[in-house]
């Protein structure tokens, strides 16, 4: 092993030496892991680090994949979105993160999709009331007016 490629490490109390020449990265994923997802940098958009959850592995013959629950906050809210991670990804990384670090983000998103819900029920209300207004008067309108064109109302 020539010098600049070995590293000693730890494992358990056990203390090895590596060759990084030829080493490799094995990453252990189960449904329901937390994953740190980050976003390469591209010519349109900087590099994005995002919080997600593995929801599903797909077992295609050709190409298996691996589904994502991304969640990503901003001013606005919070949204869920669902993305693929397969061999032939290359605008992205995933790894392993402990759960505490999640932790953190939930009830914030939590109380973000919270008010986003509310400010939508508040559209709806809004929403109901000016119909039932629109179908009280302008039923009074049409009699009214044909009311006045014959005279009589009917």
């Amino acid at each position: 092993m020539p010098e600049e490629n070995k590293r000693i490490i730890e494992i358990n109390g056990i203390k090895l030496e590596v060759d990084l020449a030829t080493c490799r990265r094995i990453d252990e994923f189960r449904v329901g892991d937390n994953v740190k997802i980050l976003i390469k940098k591209s010519e349109y958009q900087q590099e994005k680090l995002l919080n997600g959850v593995i929801v599903e592995f797909l077992n295609f013959k050709d190409a298996p994949i691996i589904q994502l629950a991304v969640f990503e906050q901003s001013y606005s809210g919070s949204s869920i979105n669902f993305i693929n991670y397969s061999a032939n990804t290359t605008d992205m990384e995933i790894m392993a993160c402990g759960k505490h670090e999640l932790v953190l983000e939930k009830q914030k998103t939590v109380d973000q999709m919270q008010n986003e819900i509310d400010r939508k029920q508040h559209e709806v209300d809004d929403l109901r009331n000016k119909l039932n207004w629109f179908l009280k008067f302008y039923g009074k309108h049409f009699a009214d007016a044909e009311k006045d064109e014959t005279g009589d109302a009917r």
